[in-house]
């Protein structure tokens, strides 16, 4: 059992990254293997929208976002975190999550993995990111665990509140416990289209 963090904190050792090896410590108490990855000093190009992806099978573009995607394939759950930057999560994340439009095989699938969240914030902010992230890992056909919100600015502000200490470290334990439950998507709509809108033929 494979459990991978990520943060997409550009800020070494943050809340967020706290939070997250907090969620890893209760993943390793149920026997998983644990990997944190930082967005921290990585070179993570944007999308283009080329769509070359779409006969080659992978991403064209050459940078640290190949690494990631290649963790994330080897996963079996993966708990996303973020900061919060302007009401919404890090760009950091958001190419990662973006670019997961090249996830085909070879590469493989995000289907059927489980997926939880961390958000931390110094005020506003918190609901947009988990909304953006939680609709993200559902049309991905992922499974849902829970999230941890916190507010927290300086940091390691959250060392101090042993509840919210206390919920990363059920999320941790919580993503392996639904990933040894082995659910599937039924296969009639593995990797099936997402309703884009009224105009769908």
């Amino acid at each position: 059992m494979n459990i991978l963090a990520i943060s997409g904190s550009s800020r070494r050792h943050g809340n967020t990254e706290i939070l997250l090896e907090q969620a890893l410590q209760g993943a390793q108490k149920e026997g998983a293997e644990t990997e944190l990855y930082t967005v921290q000093g990585k070179k993570l190009e944007p999308c283009d929208g080329c769509r070359s992806c779409d006969k080659a099978g992978k991403c064209h573009i050459d940078d640290d976002v190949q690494i990631v995607h290649g963790k994330m394939a080897n996963a079996d759950g993966i708990i996303f975190g973020t900061p919060i930057y302007s009401y919404s999560m890090t760009p950091q994340l958001k190419i990662i999550i973006d670019r997961t439009v090249s996830f085909r095989p070879p590469l493989g699938t995000l289907t059927n993995k489980v997926a939880g969240v961390v958000v931390t914030a110094a005020s506003l902010g918190l609901i947009d990111a988990l909304k953006d992230l939680y609709f993200w890992i559902v049309t991905r056909q992922m499974l849902p665990a829970n999230f941890v919100a916190a507010y927290g600015q300086d940091k390691g502000e959250v060392e101090s509140l042993p509840i919210c200490m206390k919920a990363a470290e059920d999320l941790g334990r919580q993503v392996v416990q639904i990933a040894e439950k082995k659910f599937e998507y039924p296969r009639g709509i593995f990797g099936a289209k997402h309703g884009y809108g009224t105009w769908v033929k």
